[in-house]
C-alpha cells in the first residue's frame, strides 16, 4: 500500500501538474472508487466540472485536491491507486476508472486495478475536509508535535509498532516504515508503550520521520508497478531498506538473519539481536 512518502510524491506532481487548469468535464467509467462519496457519479461529476483545483493538501495517506470554490476533491490510493496526468489521446490505461479533463490539454486519470481507493467531494473541505479531521498530524507536518505524541505512546501500554500505524495518534506511518524506524532505532516493535524510555520514543518517531525524508527523496518505495507518481514513474527507495523485506538477508550492523514474523494479517522484520524481543510483563499475585 503507497505510504506517506508515496502519496506525497504524488501530492507534488499534481500540485506541478493540476494547480490552475480548470475542469473541462468528468468522465466516471466505474463507480467504485466514487462509494463513499454521498452525492454519487452523477452528482460528482458536477460538483467537480467547472471548477479550478487551486493547490493540492495531503494529511497522511489522504491527499485533496482544493477547489476555487473552496471545496475539495478528497482522494485515497488504496492498495493499488495512481493518480496520472496524461496528454488527451494516450491509450486508456487497463485500470482507469475516473477521468478528469483539464484545461491545457491534460487530462487527470484515476487508475486503480484492486479498486480499494477513491475520490468523494468535500464540501468546504479546501483547508481541512471533514471527512479526515480525525486523523493525527504526521511526522512531516510542520506543527507535528514530537514531544507530545512521544508522551502519548509512552502513557498506552499496546505495543509500540500497533500504536506508529494507529493514525489517531501519527498518521502516515504504515507496516514499511514503521520497521525501518524500529530498527533504527534499535526496538522491537513488540515492545510496550509505557516500557520506553523518553529518549527511545523521541528516537523511533526521530527515525519514523527521517527514513520518510529519506524515501521522499528517492520518490517512495515501489516493490511493484502500482505505485508510481503522476508520470508513471516508479520510486527506488526500496534498494535501501534495512529491515522490510530483508528476511534471512544479514542485518547490516551485526550480520544476525532479519527474521519476519506474522504481524496483523501482515509481515514485522527485525533483527533479533539488535531488537531483542521484550521480556513478558510479570504478573501479580
Amino acid at each position: 500500500m503507497p505510504e506517506l512518502p508515496e502519496v506525497e510524491v504524488v501530492r507534488r506532481g499534481l500540485e506541478r501538474h493540476v494547480v490552475g487548469r480548470g475542469v473541462l468535464d468528468v468522465e466516471v467509467l466505474h463507480p467504485r472508487p466514487l462509494r463513499r462519496d454521498p452525492l454519487g457519479p452523477e452528482g460528482f461529476a458536477a460538483a467537480v466540472t467547472g471548477r479550478t483545483p487551486v493547490a493540492v493538501r495531503r494529511r497522511g495517506k489522504y491527499f485533496w485536491l482544493a477547489l476555487d470554490s473552496g471545496d475539495a476533491v478528497l482522494g485515497h490510493l488504496g492498495m493499488s491507486g495512481q493518480m496520472l496526468v496524461q496528454p488527451p489521446g494516450t491509450p486508456d490505461e487497463r485500470h482507469l476508472r475516473v477521468r478528469l479533463r483539464l484545461a491545457g490539454d491534460r487530462e487527470l486519470r484515476f487508475v486503480d486495478q484492486r479498486m480499494f481507493g477513491g475520490l468523494a467531494f468535500s464540501p468546504e473541505g479546501a483547508s481541512l475536509p471533514t471527512e479526515i479531521a480525525h486523523i493525527a498530524m504526521d511526522p512531516l507536518d510542520p506543527a507535528f508535535d514530537t514531544a507530545d505524541v512521544a508522551a502519548r505512546i509512552r502513557r498506552r501500554p499496546s505495543a509500540v509498532k500497533r500504536q506508529l500505524l494507529d493514525q489517531g495518534l501519527v498518521s502516515g506511518i504504515g507496516n514499511i516504515y514503521a520497521d525501518e524506524a524500529l530498527w533504527r532505532a534499535r526496538v522491537h516493535g513488540e515492545r510496550p508503550g509505557d516500557r520506553l524510555t523518553r529518549g527511545q520514543a523521541l528516537e523511533v518517531l526521530g527515525h519514523a520521520r527521517e527514513v520518510m525524508e529519506s524515501a521522499l527523496a528517492q520518490g517512495g518505495t515501489s516493490f511493484d508497478a502500482l505505485y508510481v507518481n503522476v508520470n508513471g514513474e516508479s520510486g527506488y527507495f526500496d534498494r535501501s531498506l534495512h529491515a522490510y523485506g530483508q528476511e534471512g538477508r544479514p542485518c547490516e550492523r551485526c550480520g544476525t538473519p532479519i527474521r519476519r514474523v506474522a504481524f496483523m494479517n501482515r509481515s514485522s522484520f527485525f533483527c533479533p539481536r539488535c531488537q531483542p524481543v521484550p521480556r513478558a510483563r510479570r504478573v501479580a499475585r
